[in-house]
């Protein structure tokens, strides 16, 4: 699914249940239910929102996430993570910036960072100096 024209809303109503990955630009509301992947396309503004009672079981990565429901999976905003007091996230969080509400849950690590590619880098980089090359 991909939602091309940047501004445009995708909605996910509730009783909609949608299994595969989305890609999209623009907004994507979600009051379903989604069990797959979701990520902005490249390059493009992106705002994903997970209404209460909305459900995401995968992973997501987007510049800026508002979460209000509930998601299985490791997010990844390189943007802004908001987490209302009906938030709950069962796996890590790589967030820039991160607004939490009393009440909301995370069972998993947060993990602040500008860009999780250059965090990866640098553990790389990291066990490369721990072991010395053989000889």
């Amino acid at each position: 699914m991909t939602n091309s024209a940047s501004g445009r809303t995708t909605l996910i109503s509730p009783g909609t249940t949608v299994r595969g990955d989305i890609t999209f630009t623009g907004h994507l509301d979600i009051e379903g239910e989604v069990s797959g992947s979701i990520q902005a396309a490249a390059g493009q503004e992106a705002i994903l929102r997970i209404v209460e009672g909305g459900k995401v079981t995968g992973e997501v990565k987007v510049p800026h996430a508002m979460i209000n429901g509930n998601v299985e999976g490791d997010i990844h905003a390189t943007e802004r993570l908001e987490l209302a007091e009906r938030a709950v996230v069962d796996g890590d969080v790589y967030y820039n910036l991160i607004e939490m509400a009393v009440g909301a849950k995370v069972n998993g690590g947060l993990r602040h960072t500008s860009n999780v590619t250059d965090d990866l880098a640098v553990k790389r980089e990291a066990k490369a100096v721990e072991t010395p090359p053989s000889s």
